[in-house]
């Protein structure tokens, strides 16, 4: 819910199957309703909102996979060539289960489950 729905067409002209959290469920539902959907339907979740990202963590889940948005202005052209170029290279992780966060200059991804450092 946090994600325009303007990156539905973006997605859609990248090849992927995209879908807006407002044609699924209630826009007031709890983090953790996104994610069990996401993984029973096995979808990758492209969001801003940390939670998620602390969501996995936390329960050591080995999915849904999560894309984390770090950026200011979602809807700049370079922004939207970056998380579709970064995706596209991504994919295989994100189709086993990874955490990918994309900021201006950097993509760093994890496969799942995050395991905490000693």
């Amino acid at each position: 819910m946090n994600l325009s729905p303007d990156w539905l067409p973006v997605l859609a002209n990248q090849g992927w199957e995209a879908r807006h959290w407002s044609s699924i469920g209630r826009g007031n539902e709890p983090d953790p309703v996104l994610l069990d959907w996401a993984r029973a339907n096995s979808h990758i979740l492209l969001t801003q909102d940390l939670d998620f990202s602390q969501i996995l963590y936390a329960t050591q889940v080995s999915g849904p996979s999560v894309v984390l948005l770090r950026m200011e202005n979602e809807f700049d052209a370079s922004v939207k060539k970056h998380v579709c170029t970064a995706l596209r290279e991504a994919g295989p992780a994100l189709k086993a289960g990874a955490l990918l966060t994309l900021t201006p200059k950097r993509a760093r991804l994890r496969r799942l489950p995050v395991i905490p450092s000693e």
